[in-house]
């Protein structure tokens, strides 16, 4: 039988002279209807560049096809050369033929036009649809990815949703058409496990009901586990290792594939959490013993308006009621769905959103020195949070000039000790951010946060968008440092796994509020509430890919309420010391 693409000697190179510069080297590969490859490697291994040189997307990032065939077998039967075809032939194999779902859904989307009008555009243009059958047909592609309030989603603007949600956006998108074949590199970075388990149980069924190829480029090889059936192993630009999914994750015979399965975080159900921290009997709020971060009430709201006055018909309660103490050498984990309201407490207690009532207090009293300024950040993406511009030595600097000091030699030294203390070489203080990996980056925005010795360091999804090798050490790193200068963590984060490597305790938000919490261990080996369940049984890992998720259809609830509206007193059962969940009812 034919097979659906056929990708043969694939070289790609980069810059005035491609054949001099290749980045891809010889790839080859064949993937039928039907059947999804999974292409895993680090950064820089090659596998988005082979992928964007299919549909030859590669042309547009000054990369080209030096040698090789690209051969797709169109509906009609007949075959095409994508490597040597003409920009009107790819013009109609794009969206319609092959679908494309990226990695950065930010960069991805036009930020001047809405929601709807970007998924409108894709029926528009591939399958003829206009006026109320492209509204509507928008509107039925987010309710499949499990956006909640589609039809008014439809007229926000990319930055008006969360990571998470753009990225279902992205995914609505290239499944619009009902493409033959969909490449999808690392669709679902930004998303939670059971939204991810979702978005995994929908390409599945797509796989199924439309017979659709699939290319799934993915450094989570416990992801693709569950929906791969051939994987191919990438590094350094060349297909290290090829071959059937049992095969390739029971019996690897490249060191560089046994590299990779040995990095990947397995969940284990709590057996994994750290014992290395043990809280205080009575923490008193002030003293030395006392929490670093103390958080009561904490509620974000923001006002939805309609009409022709656009005057304010109700909220979005974003974040509802929200409690926790944050002791010195602790790391509390937030977890939840995208939309949860992780990332929105984070920001409140940051200065970053306005909090429309709550009172939270960091102390500067701790053990480890009076005075120490309250709370600093690090990012998700290390690449859009450092100033490009900016040699490393100024980034580090403006942390101490944006809170009233001067860079003195006792700053150079800070400077020159944390560098060390993150792995950095000391000339990376003359250094552009361009010329570091992802990785590195993320451990100067890690010293950038410590250049003022903050009590609470909040770490905002901090190692998703990094390799699992180089999240294992960042996650090393990041322990190391709480130990030596007694930092207190609120780790944002989706991925169990890695929760359970570096919390203490966790916190469970659903809807804006937190639905339970407790240590660590107890949390995560005997969840209480039934969305911590939830939470726990979508999380994917090798050990499970013979488990297939199932679809849920169950409708996203609304987090908008009309004016004057607020939520029931929640009753809360204890089970244990230190771990509580809301009475459900």
């Amino acid at each position: 039988m034919t097979p659906l693409l056929s990708v043969r000697d694939l070289h790609v190179g980069f810059g005035r002279d491609p054949a001099a510069h290749e980045i891809v080297r010889g790839v080859s590969f064949e993937l039928a209807a039907g059947e999804t490859l999974a292409i895993v490697g680090e950064s820089g291994s090659g596998k988005s560049v082979t992928a964007l040189s299919i549909n030859r997307l590669v042309d547009f990032g000054g990369g080209r096809i030096t040698r090789g065939a690209v051969d797709l077998r169109l509906a009609d039967g007949t075959v095409i050369d994508l490597a040597n075809a003409q920009e009107h032939q790819l013009t109609k194999i794009r969206g319609g033929e092959i679908g494309m779902i990226f990695q950065e859904p930010m960069t991805s989307l036009n930020p001047v036009l809405t929601i709807g009008a970007q998924i409108e555009e894709s029926f528009r243009l591939h399958r003829g649809l206009t006026g109320r059958q492209a509204t509507a047909a928008a509107k039925d592609a987010l309710d499949r990815v499990r956006i909640p309030d589609a039809a008014r989603r439809l007229k926000y603007s990319p930055h008006q949703l969360s990571g998470g949600m753009l990225q279902r956006v992205m995914i609505a998108t290239a499944l619009s058409c009902n493409p033959r074949l969909l490449i999808a590199d690392e669709p679902t970075t930004a998303l939670d496990v059971t939204v991810q388990a979702q978005i995994m149980a929908l390409l599945a069924e797509l796989k199924r009901e439309t017979d659709m190829a699939m290319i799934f480029i993915t450094h989570d090889i416990g992801l693709v586990a569950g929906i791969a059936d051939k994987v191919m192993v990438m590094q350094a630009g060349e297909a290290v290792e090829q071959g059937a999914l049992n095969a390739v994750l029971d019996t690897p015979r490249h060191p560089y594939t046994r590299h990779l399965l040995s990095a990947v975080p397995h969940f284990e159900a709590g057996r994994a959490a750290r014992t290395d921290y043990r809280r205080p009997e009575t923490p008193t709020e002030g003293s030395a013993a006392g929490p670093a971060l103390h958080v009561e009430g904490l509620t974000v709201r923001f006002p939805v308006t309609g009409g022709l006055l656009r005057r304010r018909t109700g909220n979005v309660h974003a974040v509802d009621g929200v409690d926790f103490d944050l002791m010195p050498g602790e790391t509390l984990a937030i977890v939840g769905e995208s939309g949860s309201g992780k990332s929105t407490t984070a920001r409140a207690i940051l200065g970053l959103v306005q909090p429309t009532r709550g009172a939270f207090s960091a102390n500067t009293n701790t053990p480890h020195g009076r005075g120490r300024p309250s709370v600093q950040m690090v990012f998700q993406n290390p690449y859009a949070s450092l100033n490009p511009r900016l040699r490393v030595d100024s980034i580090l600097a403006e942390p101490v000039i944006a809170a009233g000091g001067r860079i003195s030699p006792e700053t150079t030294a800070r400077m020159t000790m944390l560098l060390e203390r993150v792995g950095l070489p000391l000339d990376s203080l003359q250094r552009y951010p361009h010329e570091f990996s992802g990785g590195q980056r993320q451990r100067l925005c890690i010293a950038r946060a410590l250049m003022l010795n903050p009590s609470v360091v909040v770490l905002d999804e901090a190692v998703s968008a990094l390799d699992v090798s180089v999240q294992a050490k960042v996650l090393e790193l990041l322990v190391d440092l709480q130990k030596e200068f007694g930092l207190a963590y609120l780790f944002v984060s989706h991925d169990m796994a890695v929760v359970e490597r570096i919390a203490h305790r966790i916190a469970v938000l659903y809807a804006g509020q937190i639905v339970e919490i407790g240590d660590a261990r107890s949390v995560l080996s005997a969840p209480r509430h039934s969305y911590t369940r939830q939470l726990i049984a979508a999380v994917p890992s090798i050990e499970r890919r013979h488990e297939t998720f199932a679809l849920d259809l169950r409708q996203v609830p609304s987090l908008i309420r009309p004016l004057g509206f607020e939520p029931e007193q929640a009753e809360w059962q204890s089970f244990g010391a230190d771990h509580r969940a809301r009475v459900e009812g």
